[in-house]
């Protein structure tokens, strides 16, 4: 038996104990100087990893390779995951359970990662497993119970599609669908080329408007599972369409019947109606334009921002796109008044033409605008770089953070950021927040009673779980603190480094 043990054993190990051995012996016969000096003393130090002041007695040295053949000897499979915790609300989605299946399970109080509680109750996820069995007989069942549900909740997310208009864009949308009416009809009766182009001006506003008040209304829709950040692109994404919806349908149409009109052109009819009309869209859309123009001033100012500035960062694009379309109607309108004026002194229907091509100008270069800056917002646009500043300085000022880096702050739109940055802790801040809510006293009297490798790795195991917490606990204070002082920041991702 002991020919197979020697057999087993490392030859490396035998070797380090023998120098061990060695040292010891040495130690009792010649001074701590000669030996620190010694090539044995620097071998030992070189394997050991630490820096001896003084003799070291072999039982210590027995003692430190025996806690590394220990830890050494560790291995941790999946049945170690089986100490998991799980949350009531996971333990009930994922496993089918009722709350009252889950009281009779363990219950332990962890820290929690949300703001508005300190703790809560967690359940080990290998007591929810078991119980899982227990009420449903067999993984089968449970499957499918999972599938099943999984269908239920589709058919609920397919039926529930809300439609809300905004009680400003309910006016919008019926002032541009009666200007496309009034001038659709003056188009029939004159055969005005820019008085056409006016009409479809009109009808493009008014599919558009209805266009963003859906992106509105999906935009506010709470955030799901599959879309964890919320759906306030859809602002963007409507904006989006709207402007290449402008492009086809406005600019296209008006481009095209323009160039007919000069290919040829035709004698128009009396335009005193079509003034008249004309007139009537113009007060209406100027009184829209200086309602635009007054919200996003305020807006502007509420963001620290210029007025230009704020139109062109498309800070909200559903108020944007209203100002641009309102813009674009007034000038549309001044321009084709003007050339069918022109038309009417002269008698030269190549001015009518030539405003519906105007017009059609007018609408491509706004479509391009909108397409431009929201496409520049759903890439993922940084904010400026001043208020990134700020919230770096905020997290380097603080005691426990040693440096920031990769930091990313995104507009998510509504007034929203998402911020993100790698931290390295310092450690010895951590240490001290831990040790100053424990009993100084107890710990010294635990080392103490340290005498064993087992007892020895117990004592760091336990220790070591709550300054992970209290690290866990720092990230937590500074999201929570970096929130409460800078209120568009709605998600924060803090990586330790």
């Amino acid at each position: 038996a002991e020919k197979a043990g020697a057999a087993k054993a490392s030859p490396s190990a035998l070797v380090w104990v023998s120098v061990v051995c060695i040292y010891c012996v040495i130690c009792s016969i010649c001074s701590f100087k000669t030996i620190a000096s010694s090539h044995w003393m620097n071998l030992i130090q070189r394997e050991i990893g630490l820096k001896i002041k003084y003799p070291v007695s072999f039982i210590s040295c027995l003692l430190w390779f025996a806690v590394r053949a220990v830890l050494k000897k560790r291995e941790y499979g999946p049945k170690y995951t089986q100490n998991n915790f799980i949350t009531a609300v996971r333990a009930m989605n994922e496993f089918c359970l009722k709350p009252s299946d889950l009281e009779q399970l363990r219950k332990i109080r962890r820290r929690s990662p949300h703001d508005d509680t300190e703790a809560f109750t967690v359940f080990l996820r290998s007591d929810v497993e078991a119980k899982a069995l227990d009420v449903w007989g067999s993984q089968e069942a449970l499957a499918r119970e999972r599938n099943l549900r999984k269908e239920v909740e589709r058919e609920y997310q397919e039926s529930k599609f809300l439609f809300f208009l905004p009680a400003s864009f309910d006016l919008d949308i019926c002032d541009n669908g009666l200007n496309f009416f009034f001038k659709l009809l003056a188009w029939v009766y004159t055969g005005s080329a820019s008085m056409f182009s006016e009409a479809i001006h009109s009808l493009a506003d008014t599919c558009n408007q209805g266009l963003l008040a859906l992106g509105i209304s999906q935009s506010v829709r709470n955030p799901d599972a599959g879309h964890p950040y919320g759906f306030s692109n859809m602002r963007y994404i409507a904006s989006l369409i709207s402007g290449v919806g402008i492009f086809m349908m406005g600019a296209g149409l008006s481009w095209y019947h323009g160039i007919m009109g000069l290919l040829h052109p035709e004698p128009i009819e009396s335009l005193l109606w079509a003034y008249c009309i004309l007139a009537g869209s113009l007060v209406s859309e100027g009184a829209t334009l200086l309602v635009a123009i007054n919200e996003i001033r305020k807006s502007a100012q509420k963001n620290g921002l210029s007025f230009y500035e704020y139109v062109m960062q498309s800070r909200d694009p559903s108020t944007n796109v209203v100002l641009l379309e309102d813009a674009a109607a007034v000038l549309g309108v001044i321009l084709a008044a003007g050339c069918m004026g022109l038309t009417s002194l002269t008698g030269n229907p190549y001015y009518d033409s030539l405003g519906s091509l105007g017009v059609g100008t007018l609408l491509g270069a706004v479509s391009a605008f909108l397409i431009y800056t929201n496409t520049e917002a759903l890439l993922g646009r940084s904010i400026q770089a001043e208020r990134v500043q700020k919230l770096t300085e905020f997290l380097e000022n603080d005691p426990a953070v040693r440096a920031i880096h990769d930091v990313k702050a995104t507009d998510m739109g509504l007034s929203k950021v998402r911020f993100k940055a790698e931290v390295d802790f310092d450690g010895r801040v951590v240490t001290r927040s831990y040790l100053e809510k424990q009993d100084i006293d107890q710990i010294l009297n635990d080392i103490q009673q340290v005498k064993t490798p087992e007892e020895l790795e117990n004592f760091m195991l336990k220790h070591g779980e709550n300054i992970i917490d209290t690290l866990g606990a720092e990230v937590d204070r500074l999201e929570k603190e970096l929130k409460q002082r800078n209120p568009e920041v709605r998600h924060v991702d803090l990586e330790i480094l």
